[in-house]
């Protein structure tokens, strides 16, 4: 085989593997964030109020964090194919006890055991992306599943108000359950850990001694810390307007159908979409990532800033800020390449894992939070929450998004022309 050829065959390969995960992928971005399309069937199904969502909706993530160390354990150990595999399963269960729960209590558990389940995907995609591909295209392959799991984002809008319309949640759920199955056996059959000659292949397994230090190493580094504070809170600032109280705001604020609604969080998901797929190479072309989380990230606190300010805002402004808020939220990509461009690849797993515990971790505290917030405000006479709820809710959100923006302005950046040129040096 031509060297040119040995050297494309395994980025094919790296695609479709990818890919296969990215699909699996879709099924992670449905459960999380179908609360938003569905939250206020479950409060009057239930008899719930908005903090008990605001916990259901937590609990997600908070399965979803607590997995992510272990997982990166296991990623290091066992390899991407082994680990996602099993977790996928534990996921399925989680789906199955979820769709058939008749309390709130079960509903909880279900939430749970989907978080901590679907908790590998991003991590075993980053993984494999580390080791299929050169580390200029990490960004972009990563923003690439990004984009594709979110398809399950889109199916939880406007698609979930149909089906619950039409069948209730939980035949919809059935299927997501039956798609999620599927998906396992699909990992299983077609990922690979790595490409041939990778020395992970040829590795010698780290004892638990070995494992605890490269985890110590890695909170220890100094440089991750402001990365980490980030990342704590940016996703979890965007879920919760877009996986949470984005659609009964526009209902219980502005009037909007149900179906509107979805069709608002529909197009707030094709614009996260279309700014992974604008963010994800921008650090190439500028050779920087640290600047483009930063102005992605005060355009999101501006947007936020919006909604808590005004007051009662026509309803074009709140469709066009939650819009906007998906675009620019997917300067995300850009903090986790940030954080993933100085951790060694040796401790990639428990690194990328560290990292996305910080992720998680900060959408269900966030969650949680965000329910205090809003449940904080006496209901209107309807029994819906007040426009003023939600203003303290936007208003809460840019405030922690800019502490956190002040705290990672600290941070090095790290360029792609530098990791390029480190690259080179190492292999020649």
């Amino acid at each position: 085989m031509p060297s040119d050829e040995r050297r494309i065959f395994p980025h094919r390969r790296g695609l479709i593997i990818v890919m296969t995960l990215a699909t699996a992928y879709v099924a992670s971005h449905f459960f999380r964030a179908s609360n938003v399309t569905i939250g206020l069937d479950l409060m009057r199904d239930l008899g719930i109020g908005p903090e008990a969502l605001g916990g259901l909706t937590g609990a997600f993530f908070f399965g979803f964090a607590a997995m992510q160390i272990p997982c990166g354990f296991l990623f290091d150990r066992y390899g991407p194919r082994r680990t996602v595999t099993g977790m996928l399963i534990l996921a399925t269960i989680g789906g199955i006890v979820f769709t058939l729960a008749q309390t709130w209590p079960i509903l909880l558990t279900g939430r749970v055991l989907l978080g901590a389940g679907f908790g590998v995907m991003l991590i075993g995609s980053m993984v494999v992306i580390s080791r299929w591909f050169p580390p200029d295209r990490f960004s972009t392959i990563t923003a690439l599943v990004l984009s594709i799991g979110l398809v399950g984002n889109l199916i939880a809008t406007t698609p979930l108000a149909w089906g619950t319309q039409a069948v209730g949640w939980r035949a919809v759920f059935a299927v997501a359950v039956v798609f999620s199955a599927l998906a396992t056996i699909a990992v299983w059959l077609i990922v690979r850990d790595a490409p041939p000659g990778h020395p992970f292949l040829d590795r010698t397994p780290e004892s638990p001694r070995q494992m605890l230090l490269g985890l110590g190493e890695i909170l220890a580094n100094p440089r991750l810390r402001p990365i980490l504070a980030l990342n704590f809170c940016h996703y979890a600032c965007t879920f919760t307007v877009q996986g949470l109280w984005g659609g009964p705001y526009l209902r219980e604020v502005h009037g909007l159908s149900p179906i509107q609604a979805g069709n608002v969080l529909f197009a707030a998901v094709i614009a996260y979409q279309a700014g992974m797929l604008s963010f994800g190479p921008m650090d190439r072309l500028l050779d920087t990532r640290k600047w483009i989380a930063v102005g992605g990230t005060l355009t999101m606190i501006a947007l936020l800033a919006v909604l808590a300010a005004a007051n009662q805002p026509p309803v074009w402004v709140a469709v066009f800020v939650i819009i906007a808020v998906g675009y620019f939220s997917a300067c995300s990509t850009m903090v986790m390449t940030h954080g993933r461009s100085i951790i060694p690849d040796r401790l990639i797993g428990r690194g990328m894992a560290t990292i996305n515990t910080s992720v998680m971790l900060g959408v269900a505290c966030m969650q949680t939070v965000s329910g205090v917030v809003v449940g904080a405000f006496e209901p209107l006479a309807s029994g819906a929450r007040s426009e003023m709820a939600y203003r303290a809710l936007f208003g809460v959100l840019a405030a922690i998004l800019a502490l956190a923006l002040a705290i990672y302005s600290r941070a090095q950046d790290v360029k792609p022309s530098d990791q390029m040129r480190e690259s080179a040096l190492n292999r020649s």
